[in-house]
C-alpha cells in the first residue's frame, strides 16, 4: 500500500498551490482534484508535472469537478449525451497519462435521478472500457448522495461486470450512508483499487486520523485479505481540521499503517 493526500483537503486553495504545499512537505503520493477546465490545459499540466518531478511526487489518481453533472450526462435516456460525455472524460484521461496517474474517480448517478440498474451497468461499463483503451481505470466511488451509497448496489455492479469494474472505497461516505465501511470490503473488496481515508466517531463522520475511534487495523487487515495493494489517500474536508500542521500530522499518522 502507498499512502498519500488529496489536494481536495486544501480546497478552495488553488490546485497548483495545494499540490506544491503537499510536495514541499514531503507527501510523496497525491490525488489531484481538478477544479475547472483551465486546469486541464497543457501548460498548466506541465507546471504540475514539473513540480512532481522536482519533489519526487507520484500522482496516483484524478478526481474531476464534473462529478456533479454525471447523472445528467451519463445516466439518462439521451444517448447522444453519453457519447459526448465519454469524449469529454477522455480529456481527463489524457491529462492523467501526462501525469502518470492511473485511477479515475467516478461518483456516478444520484439517487434522485432514476436509472434502471441494467442501464447503469451498461453506461458505467462503456466509460470503463473507454478508460481502459486509454490506459486508465475508471473506479466507482461510494458516495452518500449517489446510487453507489449502498454496498449491495456495488455488489450487484461487481457481479454484473466482474473484473471490468473497479471501486474507490471512501470511509467517510460509507459512514454518512449509514454503512460500516467493512460492508464494502465484504461486497467488492477484490476490486477495491483505491481508498479515501479518514477517521470518525459517533458524533462526527469525518475526522483527522487518530481523532476518532475507527478500527484501522481491522480495516487494513480485511483489505489485505482481499488482495488490496493500492493507494490510500487522506481526504478530509477543510472544516475537518484546524490548520495545515494538523493536516500534515494526520498524514504522518497514516504512515504507521504501512
Amino acid at each position: 500500500m502507498k499512502f498519500g493526500v488529496s489536494t481536495a483537503c486544501l480546497y478552495p486553495a488553488l490546485l497548483e498551490d495545494s499540490f506544491s504545499f503537499l510536495a514541499k512537505n514531503d507527501v510523496k503520493n497525491t490525488e489531484l482534484f481538478i477544479n475547472t477546465f483551465s486546469e486541464t490545459e497543457p501548460q498548466f499540466i506541465s507546471s504540475i508535472a514539473e513540480v512532481a518531478r522536482e519533489y519526487g511526487v507520484e500522482i496516483c489518481s484524478l478526481h474531476p469537478f464534473t462529478c456533479g453533472i454525471e447523472p445528467m450526462m451519463l445516466f439518462t435516456d439521451y444517448e447522444r449525451r453519453v457519447a459526448d460525455f465519454i469524449e469529454l472524460y477522455r480529456r481527463f484521461f489524457d491529462v492523467m497519462n501526462r501525469l502518470g496517474a492511473r485511477i479515475f474517480v467516478l461518483h456516478g448517478n444520484k439517487t434522485t435521478n432514476f436509472c434502471p440498474e441494467e442501464r447503469y451497468h451498461e453506461r458505467y461499463h462503456a466509460l470503463y472500457l473507454a478508460g481502459k483503451r486509454d490506459g486508465i481505470t475508471v473506479a466507482q466511488e461510494n458516495v452518500e448522495r449517489c446510487d453507489s451509497r449502498s454496498s449491495e448496489f456495488c455488489r450487484r455492479l461487481y457481479h454484473a461486470l466482474g473484473n471490468e469494474c473497479a471501486f474507490v472505497l471512501d470511509v467517510k461516505q460509507a459512514v454518512r450512508s449509514g454503512e460500516d465501511p467493512m460492508s464494502f470490503v465484504d461486497a467488492v473488496g477484490e476490486r477495491i483499487l483505491h481508498v479515501h481515508l479518514s477517521d470518525h466517531d459517533k458524533e462526527h463522520d469525518c475526522l483527522p486520523i487518530g481523532k476518532g475511534n475507527f478500527d484501522f487495523a481491522r480495516f487494513f487487515s480485511a483489505l489485505e485479505e482481499k488482495g488490496f495493494d493500492g493507494n490510500v489517500i487522506l481526504e478530509l474536508y477543510r472544516s475537518n481540521y484546524s490548520d495545515d500542521s494538523e493536516l500534515l500530522k494526520s498524514y504522518k499518522a497514516m504512515l504507521r499503517f504501512r
